[in-house]
């Protein structure tokens, strides 16, 4: 009998490869994103590498990539690693973050960035979790993409609450000046990483502190892309 983790968490067959998670068939029928604005990431008209609202007002950034919408069995692979500490989650969704970047890499060119960075979290919070969850995705996926991974250049200063649990003018101002930035970017093609992109008030706000700080370019690299028109 193979051990319990050497088994699909989606489908209970044996896996080849115990780390992966998932097996191959349960992998090829995630559900998959419609056809996507390259530049904020949702939902756009097809053959069209920008909605109309990029078009007319685009985001910071370059460029997003997404696994999934927040949906199942992403979010539950984010949420048990995130809120209950099982770190066996990270190789998967650092896997299928690889996956996303090699598909963008194919279809839309996106270039290979010099810097990795993910959204930080404030010393209290990481306290009591424990640890970063986004860290432990990037560290695995800054190896297979050979790029450097950086947890000291992005310092989280202020505790701000979640942004999902404000109105549209309190997340306005809830993260002026919650980050800062100490290390020299300039010039560098940047990559940040979060777990889940919903307002994009948060790597908005990375972004522009990024620049402000000489980066080339910023790309947004997610698990979970939240689709909606709202917010954005």
């Amino acid at each position: 009998m193979p051990f319990i983790d050497s088994l699909c968490w989606l489908c209970q067959r044996p896996l080849a490869i115990a780390q992966q998670g998932i097996c191959s068939i349960c992998l090829s029928l995630l559900p998959p994103l419609p056809n996507c604005c390259h530049r904020c990431g949702l939902p756009a008209e097809p053959l069209l590498p920008c909605c109309d609202e990029c078009r007319r007002k685009p985001p910071a950034w370059s460029q997003l990539i997404a696994v999934s919408d927040y949906c199942y069995p992403v979010k539950h692979f984010i949420t048990r690693l995130k809120f209950y500490g099982e770190d066996k989650y990270a190789p998967l969704l650092s896997r299928l973050l690889l996956l996303s970047w090699l598909n963008a890499r194919r279809n839309r060119q996106l270039k290979r960035p010099q810097l990795l960075l993910t959204v930080p979290l404030h010393h209290t919070r990481h306290w009591k979790r424990g640890f970063n969850q986004t860290a432990l995705i990037a560290r695995r996926l800054a190896r297979w993409v050979n790029v450097p991974y950086r947890e000291d250049i992005l310092i989280r200063q202020r505790a701000t609450p979640p942004q999902q649990n404000l109105t549209a003018e309190l997340r306005q101002h809830n993260l002026t000046n919650a980050f800062s930035c100490i290390g020299d970017i300039r010039g560098l093609h940047i990559a940040l990483l979060d777990d889940i992109v919903t307002t994009g008030n948060t790597v908005a706000e990375i972004t522009h502190l990024l620049l402000h700080h000489g980066a080339a370019s910023v790309q947004i690299w997610c698990l979970c892309r939240t689709l909606k028109s709202e917010g954005k």
